[in-house]
């Protein structure tokens, strides 16, 4: 089991805090959100820890990165194109994915390896309390997330117009196994270049499962949140952890 972490965009609606420093590298509660990341997935027992590179790539720094891989297009490209940066890695081995503006506890990634799809999300349950705090119309943030009575996901990543349409929110944390990459990748081969280019990996799931491939969505409850705005910052630094 390894991990990968995607850390090559700028991280942009940030402002002034990224202008000298990767959206990974800025801090709540004085402590990088990579580490974050890195002492949930080490908890966890993973101790391969890959980082896909781009902006400000020299900035990106922890002894217990084993792998610095570089998306050379991060100014051009999305997620997508940063995970496939990762491929040596995807082809071979089961590999955890997170995005680097995001924070978990380890109960997160445990899940994540308990589980046996060949390719499986964990979704925030918890999901109306933290966008309350964050929205003061939190429907007009939320996207479309939906599963059927087995767990698999059904509906992903569209406007959501009502309640009814959000059973979750997919919270950036994810795996493939060899089997579930080889299964994106034959996806992402009915794209061209221009369209990877463009695609995040919500889109990518959402592709998956309008092809009707099956996704294992998972529960969690726990610590999470993401880091998108300043005002997020804020008010994680208010939480008592």
């Amino acid at each position: 089991m390894k991990a990968i972490i995607l850390a090559a965009g700028r991280g942009s609606r940030m402002n002034m805090l990224t202008i000298n420093k990767p959206k990974c590298m800025i801090k709540l509660k004085n402590k990088p959100l990579l580490h974050y990341q890195i002492e949930a997935l080490q908890s966890a027992g993973i101790k391969d820890i890959g980082i896909v590179c781009g902006y400000k790539k020299e900035k990106i720094t922890h002894h217990a990165i084993t792998k610095k891989f570089e998306n050379t297009m991060w100014e051009s490209s999305n997620m997508v194109r940063s995970l496939m940066s990762a491929t040596a890695w995807l082809e071979h081995d089961t590999c955890i994915i997170s995005y680097s503006d995001i924070f978990y506890d380890t109960h997160a990634v445990n899940l994540l390896i308990a589980a046996d799809a060949a390719i499986t999300i964990t979704y925030d349950s918890n999901f109306k309390k933290l966008w309350s705090l964050r929205f003061d119309q939190p429907l007009s943030d939320l996207e479309t997330f939906q599963i059927n009575s087995a767990s698999v996901l059904t509906d992903i990543g569209n406007r959501a117009k009502s309640w009814e349409e959000v059973q979750g929110q997919y919270m950036g944390l994810l795996k493939f196994n060899p089997r579930g990459w080889r299964i994106a990748i034959s996806a992402l081969n009915s794209f061209d270049e221009q369209q990877v280019n463009c695609l995040d990996l919500t889109g990518l799931l959402k592709h998956l499962v309008h092809s009707h491939e099956k996704i294992q969505a998972i529960p969690f409850s726990g610590i999470w949140g993401e880091v998108d705005h300043p005002s997020d910052l804020a008010l994680y630094e208010t939480w008592n952890w």
